[in-house]
């Protein structure tokens, strides 16, 4: 998918996360997670402007996805040392948002023929449901639409229950 596509799919997946936050009382976690979400929706695209590493190799993976949470959970680390706070929560919520974003972006390009690497190095099956070219504007649009509704109805559910 292209970067619509992903916002929209990161969106998609992140709107139940989000609003489970603000369900608990931690409408903060909502909106960072939802923001470091769309911002780690294209990572595993740097791939393209890596010499030696081919598009949809080893970032399309859940290795990868495991690595960027293990960035994530290091964050919290460092957040904690800074802000305080509780720790554990923190590194937990890293590790999820980091993980989270990026098997959103497997998602999304797991719709494409393409597929993706998912389980690279274990196996080089790709895996895709083929519904759909990465170029296909209509496509792209059509999940950022379902994406931002998403949100939009947890937002609206949140504001109903809290």
């Amino acid at each position: 998918m292209y970067r619509r596509g992903h916002w929209g799919v990161s969106l998609l997946v992140f709107a139940p996360v989000g609003l489970v936050f603000v369900l608990l009382g931690r409408p903060g976690f909502a909106v960072v997670g939802g923001a470091a979400m769309l911002w780690l929706s294209t990572l595993p695209d740097v791939d393209h402007r890596i010499p030696g590493i081919t598009h949809r190799g080893p970032t399309h993976t859940l290795a990868f996805a495991l690595l960027v949470g293990a960035v994530g959970a290091g964050a919290g680390i460092g957040l904690t040392s800074v802000l305080g706070g509780d720790r554990t929560t923190l590194v937990a919520f890293g590790f999820g948002i980091g993980t989270l974003g990026i098997l959103a972006h497997l998602l999304a390009d797991a719709l494409t023929p393409a597929g993706v690497p998912a389980l690279w190095p274990l196996s080089g099956r790709d895996f895709s449901v083929y519904l759909t070219r990465a170029d296909n504007t209509l496509a792209n649009y059509v999940l950022l639409a379902v994406g931002v509704c998403a949100t939009a109805a947890a937002g609206f559910v949140a504001l109903r229950v809290a």
